[in-house]
């Protein structure tokens, strides 16, 4: 048995002495790849919008002009309610009191103080802003910040407009690929890059503008637009969505 065991052992290491290699398996062929962007646009008709006002009252004594601008954030939150705005949806955004100096740099006279408040509403009959607006004006509100319409279905929208960015990314990759007697593989890596929304008129005790960027894809839903006797004019908002996507490139 020895012997035999011997024998055998001088066959193998014979063989790969002349020239008997390991199995290896081959390596898969690596491909390429390709990166592209999507973006794309909604188009929703509002159903609800934000009304930011400042109240700023003056006068040389404090306690005077915090007594007068209290006074009328009075009367315009007890306007907003008459509206069938309800509590939740009234709040004080902003609130300063400012001291005026007669010499805005030794400031050794005092001339009085600004207290000023800011108060935002959610209103969600529309048909009712221009008269509500004009109400308050007269109910003592002094600065009108911001007009912000919105979607209360906006978590659909963005749903939406983040599919049609997906698409938009696959098209645009079959396209380039085409172009070199290509196609697109499955996909890599997906990356959102941004999701939101557009309505903004200004913002803020002395306002702001927002700018908004191009897109591939645009698309209006929602029936039609609000046609009321007013000088509201909502029109849309943009819920807009852009994505990344890296496809594999099969020759």
């Amino acid at each position: 048995m020895e012997k035999k065991a011997s024998f055998l052992t001088i066959i193998v290491l014979a063989g790969f002495a002349f020239g008997l290699r390991p199995l290896t398996i081959p390596q898969q062929e690596e491909t390429g790849s390709i990166s592209v962007n999507g973006e794309a646009v909604v188009k929703v008709i509002p159903d609800e919008v934000i009304l930011t006002m400042g109240v700023e009252t003056f006068h040389t004594e404090l306690s005077v002009a915090k007594r007068r601008n209290d006074t009328r954030v009075g009367e315009i939150i007890k306007l907003a309610k008459q509206y069938g705005i309800s509590t939740r949806e009234i709040q004080t955004d902003f609130i300063s009191i400012e001291p005026r100096y007669r010499d805005g740099y030794s400031r050794t006279e005092r001339e009085g103080y600004f207290v000023r408040k800011t108060i935002v509403l959610t209103l969600n009959d529309l048909a009712t802003f221009d008269a509500l607006l004009s109400d308050v004006t007269e109910a003592g509100v002094t600065h009108v910040h911001g007009i912000q319409f919105k979607t209360t279905e906006l978590r659909k929208y963005r749903d939406q407009a983040r599919s049609l960015a997906l698409q938009a990314a696959k098209e645009k990759a079959q396209d380039m690929a085409q172009v070199f007697e290509a196609q697109i593989g499955f996909p890599q890596t997906i990356q959102e890059d941004y999701i939101g929304w557009h309505s903004w008129y200004g913002y803020g005790w002395w306002g702001s503008q927002f700018g908004f960027a191009s897109q591939n894809v645009v698309q209006t839903v929602g029936g039609p637009a609000m046609e009321v006797d007013s000088s509201l004019a909502p029109g849309q908002i943009s819920v807009s969505a852009r994505v990344s996507i890296t496809f594999e490139l099969v020759p």
